[in-house]
């Protein structure tokens, strides 16, 4: 029985169990009931059944009640508002990842006009030489009258490269969530879409993606960068890559590094970032950053990141790659974002810190930032059909003060003491700070701003 079959199974029984024992619930009753049951059942991993006592509720209320307070029994303890998201339950097998899109093989290239004499053009061809290729005028001409993309649509993302000429959308402050503290970051958007699948990534949001997106000319954004009146005043900007791709998973095809390095060492209001959860880093090597580059790796515990991290690469390259990047001169930063939270925790981030800071020199971190697991609701039902058998979705997750699925703010607060306790031991002067978290957490934690 392949997983997507236990777990559509699964939901057939919850949806069977409430039609029998509440046959006079409407549509909305029988909806928030029937998710209940199914996630409490998977967590527990019992049948749906066996989540109910001898003597089921009789009401709505008290059926809800009793399974919110199983669903959520440390914030049902902790006496905190429970907002729980209970959309439908949907799960289609056609939804589910089941062929790694890396590495990157297309089956289809489409060629801006205006991009098809560039380099990069060039080195697909070469690369790709069974992909068909097509001249198109432009992306938002081939996408019109085009009907929408789905999640099996994403799941497939890697079949297709779109290379363009982009004139517009470059640069922009980093989309923080609303009402968080801002860090500050910018966004070079140098490209859209990645071929690794993080459980957890807002990408498949973006189910209308047509394939790897590469813009061709990036000496326009370095013209454009220049000309910028949104630079920063009295202090420099960070920047980088990484928000809408991996930095650096494609960069031995795109070549980005070698021109963003000659670009940025030489500013000195500007602080540039790479962020990836690759090993793919000849190209950084072949270059001096002189002390101005910051190389950064996003770092979860070894299994946590093989469960959910798919295609990336272990997280013993990616601390072999940050040990020679620091030894070429580059400045180097880890991303503890997302951190979960789950039985055990302490030891296993416990043991990554220490990983960390025996592969690298604590002077040589530029700064590490934390973030706990979040996602915007919508997502959920996208995560449960791209992986019917995740864990993450077990978690205590209800609605946050920014309308994203979050930890409670107790279990927030219990993992940032323990992970700034952990980290500042080995460097007091560590420059911490807290990804898309609330100014209330912030002041809590009494955490300096270190930028």
């Amino acid at each position: 029985m392949s997983i997507y079959q236990r777990e559509a199974g699964r939901l057939t029984a919850a949806e069977n169990l409430v039609g029998k024992l509440y046959p006079r619930f409407g549509v909305n009753k029988r909806r928030e009931s029937v998710r209940l049951l199914y996630e409490i059942s998977r967590r527990e991993k019992i049948p749906p059944a066996a989540v109910l006592p001898a003597e089921p509720p009789a009401s709505f209320s008290a059926l809800k009640a009793y399974l919110l307070g199983r669903r959520f029994p440390l914030g049902s303890a902790a006496g905190v508002p429970i907002r729980p998201h209970l959309p439908r339950l949907e799960l289609k097998e056609e939804d589910v990842v089941t062929d790694p899109p890396f590495p990157f093989s297309p089956k289809k290239i489409y060629i801006e006009t205006a991009a098809a004499s560039s380099a990069l053009a060039a080195a697909c061809r070469e690369r790709f030489p069974a992909a068909g290729r097509e001249e198109i005028g432009s992306l938002k001409e081939y996408l019109a009258g085009r009907p929408p993309r789905g999640i099996a649509d994403y799941n497939r993302r890697g079949e297709t490269l779109f290379i363009i000429a982009e004139e517009w959308d470059f640069f922009k402050p980093c989309p923080c969530t609303r009402g968080a503290v801002r860090c500050g970051y910018g966004v070079c958007n140098l490209g859209f879409g990645c071929l690794y699948d993080c459980e957890y990534c807002f990408l498949p949001g973006y189910v209308n993606t047509p394939g790897i997106i590469l813009p061709a000319n990036i000496d326009r954004f370095f013209d454009r960068f220049s000309r910028s009146p949104s630079l920063p005043g009295p202090r420099p900007l960070r920047l980088g890559t990484g928000e809408f791709t991996d930095s650096l998973h494609l960069d031995d095809l795109t070549g980005y590094s070698l021109p963003l390095v000659e670009f940025f060492r030489r500013r000195e209001d500007v602080v540039f970032e790479f962020k990836t959860k690759s090993d793919n880093i000849d190209n950084l090597l072949r270059v001096d950053p002189r002390g101005r580059i910051v190389a950064a790796w996003s770092v979860n515990p070894e299994r946590v990141a093989e469960e959910t991290e798919h295609s990336a690469v272990p997280l013993t390259r990616r601390l072999r790659a940050a040990a020679r990047a620091a030894e070429a001169g580059y400045r180097i930063a880890f991303h503890f974002d997302p951190v979960f939270f789950f039985p055990g925790w302490e030891k296993e981030y416990g043991e990554t810190v220490e990983r960390i800071f025996a592969a690298v020199d604590p002077e040589r971190i530029a700064w590490i930032s934390l973030g706990t697991l979040r996602f915007s609701p919508e997502l959920k039902k996208v995560i449960e059909s791209r992986f019917p058998g995740n864990t993450i979705l077990n978690a205590e997750m209800s609605l946050g003060y920014d309308g994203k699925l979050r930890y409670p703010g107790f279990i927030r607060l219990q993992i940032y003491r323990w992970m700034i306790d952990r980290l500042l031991a080995r460097r007091r002067d560590l420059p911490l700070y807290l990804c898309m978290e609330s100014r209330e957490i912030w002041e809590e934690l009494q955490l300096p701003f270190p930028f």
